[in-house]
């Protein structure tokens, strides 16, 4: 038994499906099918049942893809460690934002991180807050960035700061004027929200919640923010966005709500025993320091 055949191991588990395993793991899929076999015969279980058009896992194979998780994420780590023994911010990190994130705070932070850490090496990852959670706890990311509050055992949760949240108007809407506008004195049931799996979808519900008895009743879903100012600028209703996230455009105009504001907190995520937990400290630091007042000078613009 090896960390290879451990990896073919979970890739079918993931796939479900020999020929897509083998394609992932960049061997044939006659090789991947031999190693399986002999893990099999080594362990002395059945870890899948064979069928025609679909791998089923037993309930043995289960358990032992769990534990190879465990071993892997452990591998990883010890490699880590040893490459962090010099320059413990000299290391490749794995980090994961949610989408309604990612394309607006990186280009904010990164050149940030650049300059405070030149020999890190991000690798950036996009994706629903549930499965950021799932790859973390896995082992398949080093951190993720995402809108708190996260109830999860096992990892570190660090706020980072605080993003308020903007009405986005059609520019010919009655309240274009108005220089703050109250929830109560809108429509809602045109608000247009992302598809379900979206943090920010349930947010923006419950704020309205807050303020009005909501009832969803329009027709449209978006899979991005963009698409929603797009659907916004067309007239079809309107939508709450975060501060990061406001653009000038036409057809379209940002107002910002009265007081109480709402707002989102954004907080850093990893595992407690972590072997970049020194990094991922210094990020938090960087983040904390730097992203705030680049808010409030956004802030100050509209």
């Amino acid at each position: 038994m090896n960390l290879r055949d451990l990896k073919y191991l979970i890739a079918l588990a993931d796939y479900r499906h020999f020929g897509k395993a083998a394609k992932a793991c960049f061997v044939s899929q006659p090789t991947l099918s031999i190693q399986l076999n002999k893990l099999e015969e080594e362990l002395g279980v059945i870890l899948f049942e064979r069928g025609q058009k679909r791998v089923i896992l037993t309930s043995m194979g289960r358990l032992i893809v769990n534990q190879a998780k465990v071993v892997l994420a452990a591998s990883s780590k010890l490699k880590q460690l040893a490459k962090s023994a010099d320059d413990p911010f000299s290391v490749q990190l794995r980090l994961g934002l949610i989408p309604t994130l990612g394309p607006y705070l990186l280009p904010v932070i990164l050149p940030i991180i650049k300059k405070a850490l030149p020999k890190l090496a991000l690798f950036l990852y996009e994706d629903k807050t549930d499965n950021l959670v799932e790859q973390l706890k896995e082992g398949k990311l080093d951190a993720i960035i995402l809108a708190l509050p996260i109830m999860e055992h096992g990892l570190l949760i660090k706020p980072l700061f605080k993003e308020p949240f903007f009405l986005v108007l059609p520019s010919n809407h009655l309240l274009k004027h108005e220089k703050k506008v109250k929830l109560n004195d809108l429509n809602l049931d045109n608000l247009l929200l992302l598809e379900e799996g979206h943090c920010l979808r349930e947010q923006a519900l419950e704020i309205c919640h807050r303020k009005s008895a909501l009832k969803e009743k329009t027709n449209y879903r978006a899979t991005s923010l963009e698409t929603l100012r797009h659907m916004v600028a067309c007239g079809i209703g309107i939508t709450l966005l975060p501060l990061l996230a406001l653009e000038e455009r036409r057809l379209i105009v940002n107002k910002a709500l009265a007081s109480p504001v709402p707002q989102r907190t954004i907080g850093m995520l990893w595992r407690k025993d972590a072997a970049l937990s020194i990094c991922c400290e210094k990020l938090v630091e960087i983040i904390t320091i730097n992203v705030p007042p680049i808010l409030a000078g956004l802030e100050k613009q509209l």
